[in-house]
């Protein structure tokens, strides 16, 4: 397994078509905000999309950025679009992708990195702590979530 940053491979359009054939929702509005430009206009400058890879297939992927749907400039990075491929399940590689994510914005300077979800007990076995509820920018109920790096 590999881990790669979108924005900095060569091969983005290989990579996009495969996010393409991820069915999930977020996914979906993921390749929007990068086909549209707007990635950054979304996340925040400097935000990252990883992808983890295994010989050119897609495994699972998430972002490292300064927002997400939570509107707050307090709480930075957020790790967002956590996603492993159906085919993928089962191995722990979300854990491996945000813990890539998680080392990135310790380099960083960051003390903590923060997800919002409306899953409960999912990140909380990666060592994520419930913070709060908060409504989202699309005015839905939001957990956000934290972890001491």
């Amino acid at each position: 397994m590999n881990i790669i940053e979108y924005f900095e491979t060569e091969n983005k359009e290989i990579w996009l078509e495969q996010l393409k054939e991820c069915q999930w929702g977020a996914a979906k509005f993921l390749v929007k905000l990068i086909e549209e430009n707007n990635f950054y206009g979304t996340l925040g400058d400097g935000a990252k999309l990883y992808l983890m890879e295994n010989e050119g297939e897609l495994v699972a992927f998430c972002t490292l950025a300064p927002k997400d749907c939570i509107d707050d400039e307090n709480l930075i990075p957020w790790i967002g679009f956590v996603y492993v491929m159906k085919e993928y399940r089962g191995n722990r590689y979300s854990e491996e992708i945000m813990q890539h994510a998680c080392d990135v914005a310790k380099l960083q300077g960051r003390e903590k990195v923060y997800i919002a979800t409306d899953h409960v007990g999912l990140y909380e076995k990666y060592g994520f702590v419930y913070m709060e509820n908060r409504v989202d920018v699309w005015g839905d109920d939001c957990r956000i979530l934290y972890k001491e790096l």
